[in-house]
């Protein structure tokens, strides 16, 4: 039986919320995105979907009331936008650079790790699932190999010394690592899952234990946006979306 405290949450977040933002309803809240599936992105068809677009449509537009518009660019330009009052909100990593132009709210929207990939039978498995982070991966000796522009590699892992090979692609990064031409990938498993199915053969990859590291994925709006003031209610809408079991029915449905 869900508990009292519970239930008052749940009731306060259906009944209580539509009534404080009824008079933004006519807001539009621009999300400026780019193209990185399986979190927010285009299909075949042209309709944007993805995990992250999942969870924030459900919170902002079906639970505040507030309509998104999903306005797409590159990463350095939607952060710009944001910045300059051009585009209202995008969906990343709270940093003390982006507070200076930012509010966001407390609950995260989803946690994304980064955890270790290698092929099936490596030789060096053991060590592999010993590994405490980047320094151990150093100082082992073993390649990473990650895809061409990819910054978290380039200042985490060839930043600290450890071997980087760059794969012209995503999809060459796993096409690589089940040939064998490097020992390691660092990526989340979200992401991972989605991109193998029929891309190596069943089984070449194998996910281990061994995370890397742990990234709060918040929604960042700008300071000098009118919507601004809804994030205090969007932690108890996250907080009430675990409660209820919508948000692990987005979550099962990307894995």
């Amino acid at each position: 039986m869900m508990p009292r405290a519970l239930l008052l949450l749940v009731f306060w977040v259906f009944f209580a919320v539509p009534c404080v933002f009824a008079s933004t309803a006519e807001s539009v809240l621009r999300v400026a995105y780019v193209d990185f599936p399986p979190f927010h992105s285009r299909d075949e068809n042209g309709h944007l979907r993805g995990l992250l677009y999942d969870i924030v449509t459900e919170a902002v537009q079906k639970r505040l009331g507030v309509p998104l518009v999903w306005e797409p660019g590159p990463w350095a330009r939607c952060q710009e936008r944001v910045e300059r009052g051009q585009a209202d909100a995008m969906i990343t990593v709270p940093t003390a650079e982006r507070a200076r132009y930012t509010v966001t709210h407390k609950t995260p929207l989803y946690l994304k790790t980064h955890v270790l990939f290698t092929y099936a039978g490596h030789p060096r498995l053991e060590r592999i699932l010993a590994l405490g982070g980047i320094e151990d991966i150093r100082a082992a000796g073993f390649r990473v190999i990650t895809y061409v522009g990819n910054g978290w590699s380039r200042t985490h892992l060839a930043g600290a010394g450890v071997e980087v090979l760059e794969a012209p692609s995503r999809d060459a990064v796993w096409r690589m690592l089940a040939a064998r031409r490097g020992d390691l990938v660092a990526e989340c498993p979200v992401a991972a899952c989605m991109t193998l199915r029929g891309l190596v053969p069943e089984g070449a990859v194998v996910q281990t234990p061994v995370v890397l590291e742990t990234l709060p994925f918040h929604l960042l709006v700008g300071k000098n946006s009118p919507l601004a003031s809804f994030l205090p209610q969007l932690s108890d809408i996250l907080r009430a979306m675990h409660v209820d079991g919508s948000m692990e029915r987005i979550l099962s449905s990307y894995r």
